[in-house]
């Protein structure tokens, strides 16, 4: 199957696919892998409808963020940048916010779900450098550590937030909000547009460690099956397209994808 995946990938024109199991060796956790814990995450509507809900939220994202920050590109995310400088990877949408593609060396890639290292004001829309509002938040709040380990959007335990204090924007002083998707927040148009625009350019679509559980990834393995596009998927556990793909390897990226590579 190894072979099967590179001789298509030789062809070029692919686009990836990436999810949460991408960046699990670097030490982000996944949210849906077969080892991960069940998580209830905040939605949209939650964030911008209760300030107490926004003071958690930032409370604990705060504390995981250098969980995040400081993470690194993986053997996965360098091969795929390497397939991409050498004109076999045509662009890369991932669902991931860690920018770890982009510091793996990948220029074409378009962050789905938004990126965690910025920040955006629900007022003017103002946007800002995410370290820029950690070091606010450590002026603000100096005793605060998180008590437990990060989650694949940042999140950390907290023991005690009730004095947590969340600086506005210096601009308008309204509430900020990560420069991320939430769960029930629609993904702007825009970026849809062009992800599918890459979709229907590619001569196949190659899904990355993503268990396609949520509409705005399987979309786009819809969106390949109408045009006739070739489907592969290498994942650890079950996806939704397992029945409507090419190929299927179930097997941990950083064991495969270097194996693709050596046979492109």
């Amino acid at each position: 199957m190894i072979d099967i995946v590179a001789r298509m990938v030789s062809r070029g024109g692919v686009v990836v696919l990436s999810g949460a199991g991408i960046s699990t060796d670097s030490g982000i956790p996944d949210y849906r892998g077969p080892d991960s814990p069940p998580r209830n995450p905040i939605t949209y509507s939650q964030f911008v409808g209760s300030a107490t809900i926004r003071r958690r939220y930032w409370a604990r994202s705060h504390a995981g963020w250098e969980g995040i920050a400081s993470a690194k590109p993986n053997v996965s995310h360098r091969v795929v940048a390497r397939l991409e400088r050498d004109g076999y990877i045509g662009g890369i949408i991932t669902q991931n916010v860690d920018r770890l593609h982009q510091r793996a060396g990948s220029l074409r890639v378009i962050d789905l779900h938004g990126r965690l290292d910025r920040v955006v004001c629900l007022g003017c829309e103002k946007r800002l450098d995410r370290r820029r509002l950690q070091a606010e938040i450590d002026r603000l709040n100096p005793t605060i550590r998180p008590t437990v380990a990060i989650a694949p959007d940042g999140d950390a335990e907290i023991a005690d937030i009730d004095d947590f204090k969340v600086p506005g924007c210096g601009d308008c002083h309204g509430d900020l909000k990560p420069d991320v998707v939430f769960f029930g927040e629609n993904v702007p148009r825009p970026r849809v547009d062009s992800a599918f625009a890459l979709v229907d350019e590619a001569s196949s679509l190659l899904v990355l460690g993503s268990s396609l559980a949520i509409r705005s990834a399987i979309r786009f393995v819809d969106r390949a099956r109408e045009r006739n596009t070739p489907i592969m998927i290498i994942n650890r556990g079950p996806t939704r397209a397992d029945d409507d793909c090419e190929i299927r390897l179930d097997r941990g990226l950083a064991d495969a994808l270097p194996l693709v590579a050596e046979r492109v």
